[in-house]
């Protein structure tokens, strides 16, 4: 059912990607969740590749792709595997358009050359302690330099993708007043260095899934931040976060679309195998019925998932319909995940099973990238509610 949206080119970049995944990382994906990180050389490895900067100009040293079913083809390949890339995702598939929207001529020569290949490493620093999905009540502080030259950056981030191994991390912080009239406005964002004097790593924070991407709290300090690493205009931050909230949540449901199916393999390869008084666990009729159902839900997030990629690249895709798209597709999978994880009795409980993995990863789904009830707020103000 599924339409053919990938071409020979697509093809061949997956067979590469799953090829990478079953000799480089399903061997150690183990070992990177006990450490709770990968490996510094695995972003490396990802830009010898190209799997980092597909979308990054060939000026700059990327592949110059403007579609982003590349980036889907990770996605869905690491998800068939049941493994993580670490911080990939919040790099390539968030960051790099915020780079590529509003970075000057001079900042894109600067960053990106490293950005796809792996020698610069960015995180997003938006949410504190205090704050959640309220980005309006951001306090972090950055003020502007009597002479000029650079800001004072002064507070705290929290549960950041990959601060703990970041070279640059992109801060979304206060540089005017609040006013409770406008809270949107008076955000910036400005591009911190991590070697830079006053930042600093706090507690890497331990998860219930996604162990091998570190999730950290970041502490800022008197940090002086160049006016140079001001990204677009000062105090249009709000403005900016915007600009990339479809891409972002179709990540994420693409991600549900792909680990519900994923889910289901796993099932159907673990029922087929154990046996029950005797007989094979998919031979009975409720297994058979729980497969069926998980298979129509899955098929279903999948083309909207699908859709919702083509309507990126066409550059058509609004904030409301990429809310729907993340909305189904990770309660999708939050369900599937649960039923086939089910099937497989106490096993499915070992972490030694990938449905274990699956189950404990995809439960932020609905947390990240905006709530499943901010999700349905969006979709209810699209309908003029």
């Amino acid at each position: 059912m599924r339409p053919n949206i990938y071409d020979e080119d697509h093809e061949a970049f997956r067979a590469m990607v799953r090829d990478f995944i079953a000799k480089e990382v399903v061997p150690n994906h183990d070992a990177w969740e006990e450490q709770g990180h990968v490996p510094r050389e695995f972003y490396n490895r990802l830009g010898e590749l190209g799997i980092l900067g597909m979308q990054v100009p060939e000026e700059f040293g990327g592949g110059g792709e403007t579609s982003f079913k590349y980036n889907a083809i990770v996605i869905e390949e690491a998800a068939t595997a049941g493994v993580t890339f670490g911080g990939y995702s919040v790099h390539t598939n968030l960051i790099l358009a915020y780079l590529m929207h509003l970075a000057s001529d001079e900042q894109k020569a600067r960053w990106l050359p490293g950005f796809a290949s792996g020698e610069t490493m960015f995180a997003l620093a938006m949410t504190e302690p205090g704050t959640g999905s309220d980005l309006a009540n951001i306090s972090t502080k950055a003020t502007l330099s009597e002479d000029g030259t650079h800001y004072v950056l002064n507070g705290a981030k929290t549960f950041i993708t990959g601060g703990a191994q970041a070279d640059i991390v992109l801060v979304v912080c206060r540089t005017k007043a609040f006013d409770p009239a406008d809270r949107r406005a008076g955000l910036s964002i400005l591009c911190v260095d991590t070697k830079a004097e006053g930042f600093a790593v706090g507690k890497k924070l331990p998860k219930i899934g996604q162990k091998a991407s570190d999730t950290a709290e970041l502490f800022f300090a008197d940090v002086k931040v160049p006016v140079e690493n001001l990204l677009g205009e000062q105090d249009r931050g709000f403005d900016y976060l915007g600009l990339n909230l479809p891409q972002e949540r179709l990540t994420i449901a693409l991600g549900g679309a792909a680990t519900a199916l994923a889910a289901i393999d796993f099932a159907k390869r673990y029922v087929q195998e154990r046996t029950v008084f005797g007989k094979a666990v998919a031979s009975f009729q409720n297994t058979k019925f729980v497969l069926a159902e998980c298979s129509a839900e899955a098929t279903a997030a999948r083309l909207m998932a699908d859709a919702a990629l083509e309507a990126l690249d066409a550059g058509s895709l609004s904030i409301a319909d990429a809310a729907r798209a993340k909305l189904f597709c990770t309660e999708v999978a939050g369900r599937v995940i649960d039923k086939c994880l089910q099937l497989h009795g106490g096993y499915g409980y070992i972490t030694e099973y990938p449905i274990a993995r699956l189950y404990a990863d995809a439960r932020v789904t609905r947390i990240y990238g905006g709530t499943s009830e901010v999700m349905k707020t969006i979709i209810a103000k699209d309908l003029g509610l």
